[in-house]
């Protein structure tokens, strides 16, 4: 092992999308800032970003991530680099009942910020989307201007960025931190070097939580499995926005076929990537062909694994530090399958939680490290 060590300003563990973004928006608001960025993997294998399925949309009940989708999707739209952006749109779709009353309740609150957002009924759908099957739906939204992109083209741009901008990236493992009362001073790495800098970002991903616990912040964040399909119908389908339901369906046109999947949300917890070859038959494919007869037929091609960064206390992700305790420490992290397409607006709320002290664009103070101490949840409402 080597050994040896070096001062930034800023070091960010995990290089991923969050990572990069954070570091995008640092150095481009201070190019003479050192910015150090530790990833263990630049190849990605296991990262979260490469393996989903890029959507991005303004359908949640919190103004936070409202607010973060409206800034994030301007920002993937305009991005210097090509992600492949389709604007195909997202459709959630509700039963009657307590469903109904959630979507109703969300979509009054997404209009009040400002998103396009359509509220259809069940003959709406029909119209619209022939091969859905209503019978037991009384209503969606579709919000028009949401889509997908390419995730890891969106994720190979940031790092890319970030390097141009003066960013550096550190191939190496952040085994544990040293600290000082309430101070980390550095960061010690698997290579026997350690990187001592004024602030430290944890923006680990699923391995957020493991990274929490070295510096003495326990993080209730945990890797959730969940399978992402590539399938296709025997004949013909009309082309589909990302449709959603409460069940936790999710699924979008790709090519001659359609990717998603169904998360099961008491899937063990752990860095499993197996995949279940049966999961498809045994659960996507009945709740895709319910909803889609022309489906009953449908032939999976591709089942892939990846891990959601699960915030366990409310499934929002947690920002900022623990203020008195760690207070150069600060985590950004728990995106809870969100994170690519919340990426650009968690990069510069960070940057403006380092440079500037405070939140200067989105207030995103409901979403900080305190709500994790108090074990005061503050989630979403009706689809996740």
């Amino acid at each position: 092992m080597s050994s040896g060590s070096s001062t930034s300003d800023v070091v960010i563990v995990g290089g991923g999308v969050i990572g990069s973004a954070i570091a995008y928006f640092l150095c481009g608001r201070d190019p003479a800032l050192r910015v150090s960025v530790i990833e263990p993997d630049p190849t990605y294998e296991f990262a979260s970003t490469p393996r989903a399925s890029g959507g991005a949309r303004v359908q949640f009940s919190c103004p936070e991530n409202i607010a973060m989708s409206l800034f994030s999707l301007d920002f993937i739209r305009a991005f210097e680099e090509p992600v492949d952006w389709v604007e195909g749109g997202y459709l959630l779709i509700a039963r009657p009942g307590e469903e109904l009353v959630l979507l109703e309740s969300n979509h009054r609150v997404q209009l009040a910020h400002g998103c396009e957002a359509v509220l259809m009924d069940a003959a709406a759908l029909k119209a619209r989307w022939p091969s859905m099957n209503v019978d037991d739906l009384a209503a969606g939204v579709h919000t028009p201007r949401d889509g997908w992109c390419d995730p890891n083209s969106l994720l190979q741009g940031l790092r890319r960025q970030a390097i141009k901008a003066g960013a550096r990236y550190v191939k190496d493992r952040v085994v544990g931190f040293d600290r000082d009362g309430s101070v980390v001073r550095a960061a010690r790495l698997e290579s026997g070097t350690t990187i001592a800098a004024a602030q430290f970002i944890n923006a680990a991903g699923a391995w957020s939580g493991v990274i929490g616990d070295m510096a003495g912040m326990p993080t209730p964040i945990s890797p959730l499995r969940r399978f992402e399909h590539f399938f296709t119908p025997q004949e013909p389908m009309e082309r589909l926005p990302y449709v959603k339901d409460f069940q936790r369906m999710a699924f979008r046109s790709e090519g001659r076929g359609f990717s998603g999947g169904v998360v099961d949300g008491e899937e063990p917890r752990g860095f499993n990537f197996d995949v279940d070859h049966d999961y498809f038959e045994r659960v996507v494919w009945p709740a895709a062909a319910h909803r889609f007869p022309p489906l009953e037929a449908a032939k999976c091609q591709r089942t892939w694994a990846g891990l959601y960064e699960q915030c366990e206390l409310d499934g929002n992700p947690i920002f900022g530090n623990w203020p008195g305790r760690l207070d150069n420490f600060h985590v950004c992290a728990g995106f809870s399958g969100h994170g690519m397409m919340h990426a650009p607006a968690a990069g510069r709320a960070m940057a403006e939680l380092i440079l500037d002290g405070r939140y200067t664009t989105l207030d995103l103070r409901r979403f900080g490290y305190p709500r994790v101490l108090d074990a005061i949840p503050y989630s979403e409402t009706g689809i996740k």
